[in-house]
């Protein structure tokens, strides 16, 4: 029986199984989808099914730079044990060497990596650890310079925390203590002008509604709006926060004394965003005990 592209997608949909996992399965019983499916289960290339629907909040960011583009991507996955596992680390920073040739998520997913795609790369892998596992995000920068710094390292580059900065002027000394204020305070922009016009505008609701509880008149509200904003701005964007290496100088400030200019930011935090599913001990035990 011919073996068609469409069929080979299904079984891999189904179990996720390799590309070339399921094709051979597929050979191997002439087509017969249950049949491939065993076939798959018996070889142990059919973990990553059953492990899909775990959270994987967990994982490392890397980070990598080549001359002026760097890239940080979050790898996933359920437990920190995996993390710290050398050959989940291997894995990561191969994920992230090819990162810098592509774009997006999904290009990522799709790139080389040793012969196979990077999503067949991870679901090889999650079949071998028994643990599921996902690339989440990656984020690219570009500049006259990029300098890299990773917070809590498992690792020669990745970690619970990764940043990138990019410079014109200024030297690698300075752009590595911008990076680490970053991983440290977390800016929500670089300036005002970079930040989410949804984002000031709700900040200004709640801020009106905590001022209007006070009773004042609204033109006295109006006033300590104001102030209240500027604080918000102020705190909320890179160039504005004070420099944690040195509290008098705003981090703009502190650019402009080492004769910079800070163009952009990335920080990526693993398990950011995600939410994690809390069992309480007995549950553990209970799911423990069904195996």
């Amino acid at each position: 029986m011919a073996i068609t592209a469409s069929m080979v997608k299904e079984l891999r949909d189904s179990t996720g199984a390799g590309m070339m996992d399921a094709k051979k399965a597929l050979t191997e019983t002439d087509g017969d989808m249950e049949a491939a499916v065993d076939w798959l289960r018996t070889k142990g290339l059919a973990k990553a099914a059953k492990k899909s629907g775990r959270v994987a909040a967990e994982g490392l960011v890397a980070v990598v730079v080549d001359g002026g583009k760097g890239v940080a991507v979050e790898v996933n996955s359920e437990t920190d044990f995996v993390a710290k596992n050398a050959e989940f680390q291997e894995m990561v920073s191969g994920i992230a060497r090819a990162a810098l040739g592509v774009s997006d998520v999904e290009a990522l997913k799709s790139a080389d990596m040793g012969g196979k795609s990077v999503a067949d790369v991870i679901t090889d892998k999650i079949a071998t650890i028994g643990e599921n596992m996902s690339v989440r995000r990656m984020s690219g920068l570009e500049g006259d310079s990029v300098v890299s710094y990773v917070h809590n390292a498992a690792t020669a580059g990745m970690g619970k925390i990764g940043v990138l900065v990019a410079l014109s002027g200024g030297d690698e000394a300075f752009g590595k203590q911008v990076a680490m204020h970053i991983a440290a305070v977390n800016p929500a922009a670089l300036s005002e002008d970079d930040m989410d016009p949804a984002v000031i505008e709700k900040e200004k609701q709640v801020q009106m509604d905590i001022a209007r509880e006070s009773g004042k008149p609204e033109q006295v509200i109006e006033k300590m709006i104001v102030g209240r904003m500027k604080k918000f701005v102020a705190e909320s964007t890179l160039l504005n926060q004070q420099f944690v290496v040195n509290p008098d100088l705003t981090v703009g400030d502190a650019a402009k004394e080492a004769s910079a200019t800070i163009t952009g930011f990335v920080r990526l935090e693993v398990g950011e965003g995600i939410e994690k599913k809390e069992e309480d001990f007995a549950a553990e035990v209970a799911k423990a005990a069904q195996g």
